[in-house]
């Protein structure tokens, strides 16, 4: 089984690091989205400069990009005990890793909130519903992507620890949270001085030293 989780965590690593928010602006917009809005190829980006219908794809995508990896391990290793639920962990957080630094990107990526969001839907489909209604009360009341994308990962490693689940899936929640945390550390910098960009605040202004300062990156 080590072996098998080794191959498929490459696998996951090299499948995380897919740009897909790079390529479809390129496509669809013939523009360098990293050198649009925050300059991060991540659904929230995409959607601020090419409109949600391609954010949502974008999002789709980069969920993807953790749920399959996972969910085809556990369908390959489905032996349970706690080499597994090891295995299992490593599998989807080299997907995240993948995502956060990308091989494509000179090991630069995004933020990770959706392509962790696919991995927990693989392992908690219920913690995953719940985080999902805590990003929105909080996207809801405050208008900040990136304070409700943090606050939903934490709740999810806290949630799949109340639901029972193995200790290394749980452990792997919780590295998943703090490296989505430690992407966002400019936004919280921004969110303590009360800078940060909100939601509805859109800017098709190109990526320059200037507005990055004020910009999100979600």
């Amino acid at each position: 089984m080590v072996l098998q989780s080794i191959i498929y965590s490459l696998a996951a690593y090299v499948l995380g690091s897919i740009p897909f928010g790079k390529l479809i602006s390129a496509r669809v917009a013939r523009i360098d989205i990293t050198r649009r809005g925050s300059g991060n190829v991540g659904a929230t980006n995409v959607a601020r400069e090419l409109g949600l219908k391609w954010g949502l794809l974008t999002l789709v995508l980069d969920m993807m990009k953790g749920f399959v990896p996972v969910s085809l391990f556990a369908a390959a290793a489905s032996t349970g005990g706690t080499l597994y639920a090891i295995c299992l962990s490593a599998v989807g957080l080299s997907a995240l890793i993948g995502h956060q630094f990308s091989i494509f990107m000179g090991f630069r990526g995004g933020k990770g909130v959706a392509t962790a969001l696919g991995v927990f839907l693989a392992l908690s489909p219920l913690s995953c519903l719940i985080g999902l209604l805590i990003f929105v009360v909080v996207v809801a009341i405050w208008d900040f992507i990136s304070l409700g994308s943090m606050v939903s990962a934490i709740s999810l490693a806290v949630l799949m620890g109340v639901l029972g689940k193995p200790f290394p899936i749980v452990l792997g929640g919780f590295a998943a949270a703090a490296l989505i945390c430690v992407k966002h550390h400019e936004n919280i910098g921004r969110l303590l001085k009360g800078e940060e960009r909100k939601w509805r605040e859109r800017s098709s202004q190109p990526r320059t030293s200037s507005n990055l300062s004020n910009s999100s990156s979600e």
